[in-house]
């Protein structure tokens, strides 16, 4: 399975329309790809709390169709990123979009975990309140893979991964808008993600600025032993990187780690 992550530049100079028509053409430019990943918040940019509710729309808006157009005309499965989602009582959420190779919208992630400490996304947003697992067929001789959605804040919460894996995940696909100033906690916790859950992280960040947030970059993509496959630098990239489904069921019989799992101990009274 091939799959690609865009690492999108995000400037505050360039309009919402504009951004979205140029990574539909960087989608289109991954033709050949099975699977294909854009970042958190792309369009707006996920600090620039003050356009939110200006840019808000609904799953199948403008950014659907720029996107939907781009899947079927690459042929892509394409992890969409996310939008800022106005409900119909006027909530609004972090939505992830996945879209098939014909550009139907087969699944949505409202990000559940809101960052901001009682301000910013934290206040603005609902939170979501489901997990969401997308199975993607093989392709030839090649087993399919299940993937786990996650949105930036979540990749803090272990717990949201085990759900995750227990409704069959095999593959976590993160989107986010990190701040550098903490780039390296992403690094490390894409990878704790992958050990302990044995799975593949394919973990897709932006670059530039979002509202004066210098962003991390460095997508990351590692593999169920928690090795490092391929990394991006701090600038706009593309990452394509080529998995093997196969070794997600290998690693977990070869060193069956999630059988011993321990659930529902209860916690120690004080004395």
């Amino acid at each position: 399975m091939r799959a690609s992550l865009i690492q999108i530049a995000v400037d505050p100079d360039e309009s919402v329309d504009s951004r979205r028509q140029r990574a539909a053409a960087l989608v289109r430019a991954q033709r050949g790809a099975d699977l294909v990943v854009l970042p958190e918040l792309w369009p707006v940019g996920a600090f620039a709390y003050e356009s939110f509710a200006e840019e808000a729309e609904s799953p199948t808006g403008r950014t659907y169709e720029v996107m939907a157009k781009a899947a079927s005309d690459a042929g892509v499965w394409l992890h969409a990123g996310s939008i800022v989602e106005r409900d119909a009582d006027s909530t609004l959420y972090n939505t992830s979009l996945v879209l098939s190779p014909t550009g139907d919208l087969v699944a949505t992630y409202r990000k559940i975990h809101r960052f901001g400490f009682d301000k910013g996304e934290a206040v603005m947003m609902g939170a979501g309140d489901r997990l969401v697992t997308v199975p993607l067929p093989g392709t030839g001789e090649s087993p399919g893979l299940t993937l786990g959605l996650a949105t930036c804040y979540d990749l803090r919460f272990p717990e949201l991964f085990r759900g995750l894996v227990d409704a069959g995940a095999q593959l976590f696909v993160i989107s986010a808008g990190w701040p550098a100033r903490r780039g390296e906690h992403w690094t490390l916790l894409a990878r704790a993600r992958a050990v302990e859950n044995q799975a593949y992280v394919l973990a897709c960040g932006t670059s530039g600025t979002h509202a004066g947030v210098e962003q991390a970059g460095h997508s990351i993509v590692v593999d169920p032993w928690g090795e490092v496959i391929a990394e991006a630098g701090p600038d706009e990239e593309v990452l394509s990187v080529e998995l093997d489904p196969a070794k997600v069921p290998a690693v977990r019989e070869q060193f069956p780690v999630l059988k011993d799992r321990l659930l529902g101990i209860a916690t120690p009274s004080r004395p």
